[in-house]
């Protein structure tokens, strides 16, 4: 099983497609919460240089409330990170899948939120 919801974007530029994933997720309920500039931040800390790589942590709100309430410990896996990494030919998106990520967590109920907000996670990936 793939741990990550997949899209390659061509001939783009990262700051376009960060405009584009932020519209995606928020027309789908998420709003992002953090974003790291890897890319930056490697520079900065290492002085090592790599191609674009940023994370959005998104957040939808309504589902990460229920998802709380059926495990309250789940807030060590919020919120669904998406990267945006730049790769020949483009720019890769990468949402993690949520029904991946809660396999280790032995509550079914929890499992189909997870897999809600798969299914909302690929419908925006798939709208960028």
């Amino acid at each position: 099983m793939s741990y990550t919801i997949d899209r390659l974007i061509p001939d783009a530029d990262i700051d376009n497609v960060d405009e584009r994933t932020r519209a995606a997720l928020s027309r789908h309920g998420f709003g992002v919460l953090t974003e790291i500039d890897v890319k930056a931040t490697m520079k900065k800390k290492i002085d090592k240089d790599m191609p674009g790589y940023r994370i959005l942590g998104a957040c939808n709100p309504n589902m990460a409330w229920e998802a709380i309430g059926l495990e309250p410990k789940v807030g060590s896996m919020l919120p669904c990170n998406v990267i945006l990494r730049e790769v020949d030919g483009g720019i890769e998106v990468s949402a993690i899948d949520p029904q991946a990520s809660m396999m280790g967590i032995d509550n079914d109920a929890l499992k189909k939120v997870a897999g809600q907000v798969r299914d909302m996670l690929a419908t925006a990936v798939a709208e960028i």
